[in-house]
């Protein structure tokens, strides 16, 4: 892979805590494990490798990689990928058909070092709330096992309507990057903070301040964000975890041709990790989001003096 994702050692922000977690990135390997057809675009290799060196040089020690759309629900390329990084290492998020799934599956996948199962709504441009809501609920009882939850990627038109429905759903929810929201909220229905914050009170769910690139439009310090994001630790420490989106799909330009490849984009890692530590205001706080709660919340290995998070 040769793109550009800002790790050179000159630009490496301060040490991170130990046990650091990157809790969203994607890997790659078309060669061993061809994308599925009718994929909306077509990314370059991403390695398992290529992740290991990338987080080594921002000193991040944990990851967790999660299954892309382009990879449909064959869940191969996943397991290969946390193997090839290791259990102390890394979890994983996979996609699966309900109608395929059963527990035998399910305990394949747990076993492979799967923590939760992604629905991503915001790729399929689903907009029928009847269809979503079938899908969500199976899903979420797919996902209502020990120690997992369901990840969401959802549009935030959808968030007030999640905040009415997660009552009726089993288990716990993580919501993609920022849960839809941006920077602007004028791009935002009105009452989609406020359900967001109602969604994070109810102690079921998770948020990713995850790529913040498509949440701003401020790179690479993404001040922005300032406002949102310092709201959110302000309200909710205890639920928020940060993931990079390595290796940063969408970089191309106008309608997306899986005929061809799309490049990466070109994103400073060092800069988002800054931009975290400004938000989160004190070094008690990264820790929280960076160390103890996706410690907790994924099940890794206690790192000495980290809290568990409820």
């Amino acid at each position: 892979m040769t793109s550009n994702h800002g790790t050179d050692a000159a630009d490496r922000p301060d040490a991170l805590p130990a046990g650091s977690v990157d809790c969203h990135v994607h890997v790659f390997d078309p060669q061993r494990h061809p994308f599925a057809a009718g994929r909306s675009y077509t990314p370059a290799p991403a390695l398992a490798n290529d992740l290991r060196a990338v987080q080594d040089a921002l000193g991040i020690s944990r990851t967790v990689v999660v299954q892309a759309s382009v990879q449909g629900t064959r869940t191969a390329a996943l397991c290969d990928a946390l193997a090839a990084l290791g259990p102390e290492r890394a979890r994983g998020v996979a996609v699966v058909d309900h109608d395929d799934s059963g527990p035998s599956k399910l305990d394949q996948l747990q076993a492979c070092g799967v923590r939760g199962l992604r629905l991503n709504l915001a790729v399929t441009g689903q907009t029928d709330v009847t269809a979503i809501d079938r899908a969500l609920r199976a899903q979420a009882a797919l996902a209502d096992r020990p120690g997992w939850h369901l990840q969401l990627h959802l549009d935030s038109v959808l968030l007030p309507w999640l905040a009415e429905t997660l009552p009726h759903l089993p288990g716990r929810l993580v919501l993609d990057h920022f849960g839809g929201l941006h920077a602007d909220a004028r791009r935002d229905p009105p009452a989609a903070a406020d359900a967001l914050h109602r969604l994070l009170d109810s102690g079921r769910v998770h948020l990713k301040l995850s790529a913040f690139y498509r949440a701003s439009a401020a790179a690479p310090d993404h001040a922005d964000l300032d406002a949102l994001a310092t709201t959110l630790l302000q309200r909710h420490p205890q639920r928020l975890v940060w993931g990079s989106d390595w290796p940063h799909t969408g970089g191309g330009h106008g309608p997306r041709d899986p005929a061809a490849i799309e490049p990466f984009r070109t994103v400073d890692l060092p800069a988002s990790l800054r931009a975290l530590r400004r938000w989160c205001g004190d070094a008690a706080t990264l820790r929280q989001v960076l160390v103890d709660n996706p410690q907790a919340l994924y099940g890794f290995e206690a790192v000495a003096g980290a809290r568990t998070a409820p």
